[in-house]
């Protein structure tokens, strides 16, 4: 009996130890990638490229993790910033509070008394007080726009499953773009630092090429931004290069058949517009959405729904099991699958193929999906005696709307302010001042305007919608917009991956966030199931009753 309860005892320790010792060279790891990062945009040395900071980073690693001590590592790090050579007194560099601050970064664990050394802890404020100015050879800013271009980074492109190290390397990378040049950063649902403790683990122990591309893709999914998009071979693979040959919507937990991208084939499955599917090879739409929705970057919920197209009935099969109700009835169905090659997918494209035309009762419709800047004039003549104007913007315009509110306004009105990274004070934001749309124009339309909206009114779609909302008596209807605007910016990720995060804040003048929240609608119109199965469009039918309204 007391060997059996010794050996508990020893067994539980060990597995403690185990537990506490996991922890501990996580921790290590993590203060490892936020001090390398700290010394990549802060330095000038490295700041501005004198040295191989990869390398620094996977040589690096390894001797922090062969320290076993907290004075060993303490003794490497002072070291390590010795032989980056003296600093020069930097007399722009002030180091101001930004505690209260959420466009701003927390720069307290720089102070970190419990794990560094008091000399370290010098060194490191010694470097945010005389941090690199000017050029850096890492970040620049795109002229006229200013969102961050992230420049000479290695590609490493023959490492689709790179060394631990460099997976470790891919991690830092992004997770410390994001720290000092995310301007939503203080709009992830994660803290962000949490973020990188709970990564770690994952990119360490990728057992294959899959396993790392997944951990990436849920890394990029962290910063909640609809921009925010991965895929390589290895990610569309796992959910399948098979698809459905229709589109979908999901509403209330289910899919609903909204169109064809293959006619054929939805007539070989016996496929309506309006089959509401509940189940894909046996298991719930909602278990499915749950499980995926870490891999699936988006602002808000709405963009998340919208993004499981390439998820949800995806596989390896030519056909997946399906239950699904039509007319009340609940059947069980095989669906044909198709490669994407053959889908016939088109983006940017709807249902309404018009790009202007004439409603009953004198009212325009112009679809801002389909409008060129040489067809503005034209289509503006044929509208400019209606009553109202519906301008249809749950699409991707194409750089229509300056022109657009001219004719709209009465005079230049301020529409928008956008925060901008500061790449000499990495980590902090600076407002731009207010950007302007509309003329003087004796002459506006001075009918009603309604804008419409919905999950796929992203980006330029929403900073469209802002410049077209200043004009008089305006109405938004449809539903949550995308909540991603503003110019994006690229990143280069190990193995040649590409992805991309909002690269400035966008804000109203009165500085009211648009960011995951989007365009707000001033009426909220969602299609219902009996409306797609009816062919109605429920928005624009909710648009038609607001103008007629006396």
């Amino acid at each position: 009996m007391k060997k059996t309860i010794l050996l508990t005892i020893l067994l539980s320790y060990l597995i403690a130890t185990s537990v506490v010792s996991h922890e501990s060279e996580t921790s290590q790891t993590a203060t490892f990638i936020k001090i390398w990062g700290f010394l990549k945009y802060h330095h000038p040395m490295v700041a501005k490229g004198k040295i191989d900071w990869d390398e620094a980073f996977t040589t690096g690693l390894k001797q922090v993790k062969l320290s076993r001590s907290k004075e060993a590592i303490n003794l490497y790090y002072t070291t390590w910033i010795n032989r980056l050579g003296k600093l020069e007194k930097c007399k722009a560099c002030e180091v101001k509070d930004v505690s209260d601050d959420k466009h701003n970064l927390d720069m307290d664990w720089l102070k970190d008394s419990a794990n560094f050394s008091k000399e370290l802890i010098i060194q490191l404020l010694n470097i945010q007080a005389n941090r690199n100015q000017g050029q850096n050879y890492y970040v620049s800013q795109v002229k006229g726009v200013s969102n961050t271009e992230f420049t000479n980074e290695k590609a490493y492109l023959d490492s689709i499953y790179p060394s631990k190290e460099l997976r470790l390397l891919t991690l830092a990378r992004y997770w410390n773009i994001v720290e000092y040049f995310y301007p939503y950063r203080f709009k992830t649902d994660q803290n962000w630092e949490a973020v990188l403790d709970e990564m770690i683990p994952k990119f360490e122990s990728a057992a294959d090429t899959t396993d790392y591309h997944l951990a990436i893709l849920e890394l990029t999914a962290k910063v909640n931004d609809s921009h925010a998009k991965f895929s390589t071979r290895n990610t569309n693979m796992y959910f399948g290069f098979k698809w459905v040959p229709f589109s979908f919507k999901i509403i209330g937990e289910k899919a609903v058949v909204t169109g064809f991208y293959n006619d054929s084939l939805c007539r070989k499955s016996d496929v309506k517009v309006g089959d509401v599917f509940m189940k894909i090879d046996g298991v719930p739409i909602a278990t499915i959405v749950k499980k995926n929705s870490k891999y699936v970057g988006a602002s808000n919920e709405s963009v998340k729904w919208r993004d499981m197209h390439n998820i949800l009935f995806n596989g390896k099969s030519e056909t997946v099991e399906t239950e699904f109700e039509r007319n009340g009835v609940v059947s069980k169905k095989i669906i044909f699958r198709i490669g994407y090659d053959k889908l016939n997918y088109k983006w940017n494209s709807s249902n309404i193929k018009d790009t202007v035309k004439i409603l009953e009762e004198n009212v325009g419709y112009i679809n801002l999906g389909n409008l060129q800047r040489n067809q503005v004039a034209s289509v503006l003549a044929k509208v400019k005696n209606t009553k109202a104007i519906i301008f249809d913007i749950r699409n991707y315009p194409n750089q229509t709307m300056y022109l657009l509110s001219d004719f709209l306004n009465k005079d230049r009105r301020a529409f928008v302010k956008t925060s901008i990274p500061d790449i000499n004070n990495p980590g902090t934001f600076n407002f731009s001042k207010d950007l302007y749309c509309g003329k003087k124009n004796a002459s506006y339309y001075s009918g009603k305007v309604i804008l419409l909206c919905n999950e796929t009114t992203q980006s330029h779609a929403e900073f469209t919608m802002m410049a077209l909302q200043t004009a008089p008596n305006v109405t938004i209807v449809g539903s949550q917009t995308s909540g991603a605007d503003g110019n994006t910016s690229l990143i280069t990720l190990p193995g040649g991956f590409k992805t991309w995060i909002t690269g400035i804040g966008i804000y109203y003048p009165d500085g009211k966030e648009t960011q995951r929240i989007g365009i707000v609608p001033d009426v909220k119109v969602t299609p219902t199931i009996e409306g797609i199965r009816l062919g109605k469009d429920e928005v624009l039918e909710m648009a038609m009753e607001i103008i007629n309204k006396k």
